[in-house]
């Protein structure tokens, strides 16, 4: 039997009819329509909807679309009822961006470009119901997320907060943080960008982090993904005390920590650029400087602001506040790396016992002082020979309250 290759096969295979001919199968038969059958085992494949932004789809699309396809074929060969929906993206940047680069109207260029993501799709042979077809411009459909909305602001899950965003002062506009430059320009006209705090509207997903963490912990994701999925939840323990300018007790800052066992170690505060009485704090000698630095934090995004690869910086305000819990005045700083909107756009410095601000102390010059040590105790025997003792190592915190 003489040898058969792949390429003599492939030259006799008609791919353009043959496939042409059973997706026009399918889509007669509807052969991939969900039905109510609760007799068998049901399964929901969801595809990221794309962003009916373009011209048509890219090498990306399809790259994603084929891995759930071959699992969601495979799901329902094996006895599942297969829930395979497809859908368009379409309100928000992405459809505006489109429509500005060519001049025509959103609506229009919308429905265009989904029109033709569809035939692509289709072509494709990807294995969707397209009777459940979403569209997020169609009323039929954002009613439902209008009505969910609702739904929320009514148990107080949805409230309104200002907050600083991504603002280009050219465009008038907000940006999200895809639109600006890595050197923190506005990617639509190359303005440089700047932090603006405008009223919006916050949902509160805090409130169900406990639950939200619980069930990230039973996904079957790599290790890495889930734990971007827990630093988003951002679940924070901690607690707030307050302190008081040194020579005018009536102006008062509320700080947030989670290590509240290192209070003693603290030998200095920061507040964040964009704190709300900042300016409170700022005696006249120091304003220039602060002023200044305040106006250079704008350009930044957070991600830069609180990486750790990048060095921080800051700028003394000229204020002394009081540690409540030992009486004693530390110097009130603003540096970058501590951010408005999380806890209370204040934090205690404890160098000994955290590297950024170890860093930071190290750089400016400010005092180090531990105020834990570790001491290991030892206790037990062993039943077995009560000649030979046996010790067990306990490690514990020790909180060094007075250390000069």
């Amino acid at each position: 039997m003489g040898k058969i290759y792949f390429s003599e096969i492939m030259a006799q295979y008609d791919h353009l009819s043959l496939e042409t001919k059973w997706q026009k199968f399918w889509e007669e038969n509807k052969s991939f329509k969900t039905e109510n059958d609760f007799s068998k085992p049901k399964h929901y494949c969801l595809d990221m909807f794309p962003y009916p932004s373009g011209a048509g789809l890219h090498v990306g699309h399809p790259k994603g679309f084929v891995g759930n396809d071959i699992y969601a074929r495979y799901k329902h060969t094996t006895g599942y009822n297969i829930l395979h929906p497809m859908g368009w993206d379409a309100f928000g940047l992405p459809a505006e961006n489109y429509a500005i680069k060519t001049g025509v109207h959103p609506r229009i260029t919308t429905d265009q470009n989904i029109a033709n993501y569809k035939r692509q799709l289709k072509s494709l042979g990807l294995a969707y119901d397209w009777d459940r077809e979403v569209d997020t411009t169609d009323p039929e459909y954002y009613k439902w997320t209008q009505w969910i909305f609702l739904k929320m602001f009514e148990a107080g899950l949805a409230y309104e907060q200002d907050l600083p965003i991504n603002y280009c002062p050219s465009c008038k506009t907000g940006l999200a943080n895809e639109e600006v430059n890595a050197d923190h320009t506005c990617d639509r006209c190359g303005t440089l960008v700047e932090k603006k705090k405008i009223r919006q509207w916050v949902l509160a997903i805090t409130k169900y982090a406990e639950r939200l963490l619980a069930d990230v912990d039973t996904l079957d994701w790599p290790e890495g993904i889930k734990e971007m999925q827990r630093n988003w939840i951002g679940k924070s323990e901690g607690c707030e005390f307050e302190m008081k300018k040194s020579d005018d007790p009536t102006k008062s800052i509320r700080v947030y920590t989670t290590r509240i066992d290192t209070v003693f170690g603290m030998t200095y505060a920061v507040m964040a650029p964009d704190h709300k009485d900042v300016e409170l704090f700022i005696t006249p000698e120091h304003r220039q400087a602060c002023e200044s630095y305040i106006v250079s934090s704008k350009s930044k995004s957070d991600q830069d602001r609180t990486n750790d690869a990048i060095a921080k910086t800051g700028v003394f305000t000229g204020s002394q506040v009081i540690n409540p819990y030992n009486g004693e005045s530390v110097p009130l700083w603003i540096a970058d790396y501590v951010l408005g909107h999380y806890g209370t756009g204040t934090v205690m410095a404890v160098p000994a016992h955290d590297e950024r601000d170890f860093a930071f102390a190290k750089k400016y010059s400010l005092p180090i002082r531990q105020s834990i040590r570790t001491k290991i105790l030892f206790a037990g025997q062993n039943a077995a020979r009560k000649e030979a003792e046996t010790l067990y190592r306990h490690v514990v915190d020790v909180i060094i309250e007075n250390q000069n």
